[in-house]
């Protein structure tokens, strides 16, 4: 409980006419008694009625406060969190209502302000916007009752014990079920190229249609329907995607909201989330982090929820990345044949280990390596050279991405493949080249 702005100005015009009644008296001036009786007097009213108010405050009745928050929130994406406030008040009543946010979740609209009326209850809301992944608790939820009279102000912390949490940004994955595929690929940035020749497991038979090449033919049912019948041939399905995630510490840069980890964590949903609907069954290994978690790969559509339970409260930590280690755990539980698609930043350091571990995962998967690059690299190089300073900047970035050139180009000396994009660019250039190599029947 605290004073109120009210009593405060009351005080503080009392106290400044006592003290001006003293100086004067200090100074032999001639102050009728009454002056001072009244002041004397008025003070010890104020006293007692601000006493008389913090009794009453106290007794008034409690006040219930319910919290209706989603069981679920996507990062970076603003969400609508509502209280109910009940009470058993007689008379109109102005709160103030502050709901206790977990840290790594930033609000707005709080405090709240609402006028509690007799027999009714109060619905307030305010927005929500989660910063980083994981599980949150909402544990209490403040009110501030002013007192009858408005001398006081009385703070009543409650228990509201809610539970959330925080999945990578998912919500245009599941937008993109509203549209057709081809449209929402290409919203995403995902270049369709055209498809040579045709696909590789047969889907039906069905009947010649112009624009059909001759080998689709399939002369024993043309035979029999008397009537020219073509083969129609789909994608190779039931095949298998396994993402080897980087959660090490070059993982944790930032160039925007988001670290390159959420940036990897959404590409590599969204490629899961297509390869999905093409029949195909997604897993994941991890690495380098805290614990680390594998999915077997596995198909349908049930898969993408079972991986955003798995990888939602997945954070990147300081450790470095072993790839060694990384692959002899993949290539002990993985033996069927897959594309292995290695989410990691490399560095020039990484030359002889990385190239090593590579090597022997191809011998069994195909592989593909999806490397990060820092936006500031970009902005550095293309920045204009006017000091020393920015000169040397200048030359240090270059001379950096010169030996990551070199690391790719021996990388796919080797017959491994190389995405070195920026982390925003990541989702649409894994699902482009995913789908390129699956109309070709390169996986």
């Amino acid at each position: 409980m605290k004073p109120s702005r009210l009593l405060l100005i009351w005080l503080l015009i009392l106290a400044a006419i006592g003290i001006v009644l003293g100086t004067l008296q200090a100074l032999e001036i001639n102050v009728p008694a009454s002056l001072l009786s009244i002041n004397w007097g008025l003070l010890l009213a104020l006293l007692a009625l601000a006493t008389l108010d913090a009794m009453r405050l106290k007794r008034l009745p409690a006040v219930r406060i319910s919290r209706q928050i989603p069981g679920s929130l996507a990062l970076g994406r603003w969400s609508e969190v509502s209280l109910e406030v009940a009470h058993e008040f007689t008379e109109p009543l102005q709160v103030q209502v502050f709901d206790h946010v977990p840290e790594g979740l930033s609000f707005e609209h709080l405090p709240l302000s609402v006028e509690l009326q007799p027999g009714q209850r109060s619905l307030i809301g305010y927005r929500l916007r989660p910063l980083k992944r994981g599980h949150f608790s909402f544990e209490h939820c403040e009110i501030n009752l002013p007192s009858p009279l408005g001398l006081w102000s009385g703070k009543r912390l409650l228990s509201v014990v809610d539970n959330t949490r925080v999945y990578p940004d998912f919500a245009r994955l599941y937008g993109g079920e509203l549209l057709a595929v081809d449209n929402w690929l290409s919203q995403l940035g995902v270049r369709q190229r055209q498809r040579r020749g045709q696909g590789l497991e047969f889907h039906q038979l069905r009947e010649f249609r112009e624009g059909d090449s001759l080998r689709q033919i399939d002369w024993k049912a043309t035979a029999r329907q008397r009537t020219p019948i073509a083969r129609e041939y789909q994608d190779e399905r039931d095949q298998q995607i396994i993402f080897m995630l980087d959660c090490g510490r070059r993982m944790r840069s930032q160039d925007d909201e988001l670290s390159h980890f959420d940036h990897a964590l959404n590409a590599c949903l969204l490629l899961s989330h297509v390869a999905l609907r093409q029949g195909d069954a997604v897993g994941l290994s991890t690495f380098a982090g805290d614990q680390p978690r594998h999915l077997a790969p596995v198909k349908g559509s049930g898969q993408l929820n079972v991986l955003l339970n798995s990888v939602y409260d997945l954070d990147s930590t300081q450790r470095p990345a072993d790839y060694q280690a990384a692959v002899n755990q993949l290539l002990l539980r993985h033996k069927r044949r897959a594309l292995v698609i290695l989410v990691t930043n490399l560095r020039d350091e990484d030359d002889d280990e990385l190239l090593n571990a590579v090597k022997r995962l191809s011998t069994q998967h195909r592989v593909l390596v999806a490397s990060l690059r820092e936006e500031t690299l970009d902005t550095l190089r293309q920045t204009t050279v006017q000091t020393l300073p920015e000169a040397l900047a200048y030359c240090g970035t270059v001379n950096y991405l010169n030996e990551r050139a070199e690391l790719h180009e021996r990388l796919s000396a080797h017959g491994v493949p190389v995405v070195d994009v920026r982390p925003p660019e990541l989702g649409a250039e894994l699902v482009t080249l995913y789908l390129q190599w699956k109309r070709a029947g390169n996986l």
